[in-house]
């Protein structure tokens, strides 16, 4: 990467993505953030990012499934970070189509763009979700991918068609496979935000189960490991497995934010939030030696310190809902 490098950044006002927006700044990248466009003109998490860096980004308002504008988006870019995503899992029950448009043919759209224009890499994000529940842990890049929810196999379809562009044109691509990040501006739909929100203001809990176990990354380390994909010589074509390598269930997590936050916590069980059983990941722990291994990359924040960080940040920044609102 020399400091004339340009990297575009789709889903770039997500969670990861803003995340990732700041990082790159920080590199010395020209970036381009691709924002999905909305009638309230609102940049969401790209708001709260510091006011030096967000006066040195490139806005782009489209949206992914227009083929036309991600062409328009791509042009004159280097590197291309591909976050823009559907990613609720409850949702995707309800509406798989839109899983389907956004994420497969939003990264077909991106694919063919960066193709057009010879962008020297791209990547591509996926999810530990593809893997389902672990059937051998850790996890590492060859386990089977099992399509347990249509959000998961809509990400399997993504993963697959950059596979494809890497074997039938020489697409320099790879691909990223973040386990469980957190952090910072999350949705409270994921379960350390939902759990410290309401830890925050009472003593019970909801919760749609303590067993799930998951590996937990900070999202710091996360957009660390992308930006050091992007640079590093030899990962192209290949997956790379993103992730601490252990893991921590549900009940744990209650614990230890309960004991962070001064609280004794109950949960308590909100059917809501309960998947279908046979579509419910029981186990996800990543095995990232070969992310080590190829980019030098290591998790820096320990879980301790990184429920930390998010409990501060949500009592500087408390959700509009009631605590244990849930939203699909």
């Amino acid at each position: 990467m020399t400091s004339h490098s340009k990297a575009l950044v789709t889903g770039a006002a997500g969670f990861i993505g803003s995340h990732l927006v700041e990082r790159l700044v920080r590199d010395g990248f020209r970036v381009k953030a691709f924002v999905h466009y909305n009638s309230a003109n609102s940049l969401h998490n790209l708001e709260w990012i510091a006011s030096d860096v967000r006066r040195e980004i490139e806005l782009f308002v489209g949206d992914v499934t227009d083929p036309f504008a991600v062409h328009q988006a791509v042009a004159g870019c280097d590197y291309v970070f591909h976050l823009a995503s559907l990613i609720a899992i409850p949702y995707s029950y309800c509406a798989p189509a839109a899983y389907v448009n956004t994420n497969v043919t939003g990264t077909l759209n991106v694919l063919q763009a960066c193709r057009a224009h010879g962008v020297r890499r791209l990547l591509h994000t996926s999810t530990s979700e593809v893997y389902g529940t672990a059937q051998y842990v850790p996890i590492d890049e060859a386990h089977p991918l099992v399509g347990q929810s249509p959000y998961s196999a809509s990400k399997i379809a993504a993963d697959k068609l950059v596979e494809s562009f890497h074997l039938s044109f020489g697409l320099p691509v790879c691909t990223v496979r973040p386990f469980n990040t957190y952090g910072p501006r999350q949705s409270a739909r994921a379960v350390i935000p939902t759990i410290v929100s309401q830890a925050l203001q009472r003593s019970t809990v909801q919760l749609g189960g303590q067993a799930p176990i998951r590996d937990f990354t900070f999202v710091t380390d996360t957009v660390a490991g992308f930006a050091a994909a992007a640079l590093a010589d030899d990962v192209v074509g290949h997956v790379l497995n993103l992730g601490v390598g252990s893991g921590v269930s549900v009940g744990e997590l209650v614990a230890m934010i309960g004991r962070l936050t001064g609280r004794e916590l109950t949960v308590e069980l909100d059917d809501r939030r309960v998947r279908p059983r046979e579509s419910e990941v029981l186990c996800l722990i990543s095995d990232n030696r070969k992310m080590r291994a190829l980019t030098g990359w290591e998790p820096s924040v320990p879980l301790e310190e990184g429920l930390e960080r998010v409990i501060e940040y949500m009592r500087l920044h408390p959700l509009h809902e009631e605590p244990g609102t849930y939203t699909i």
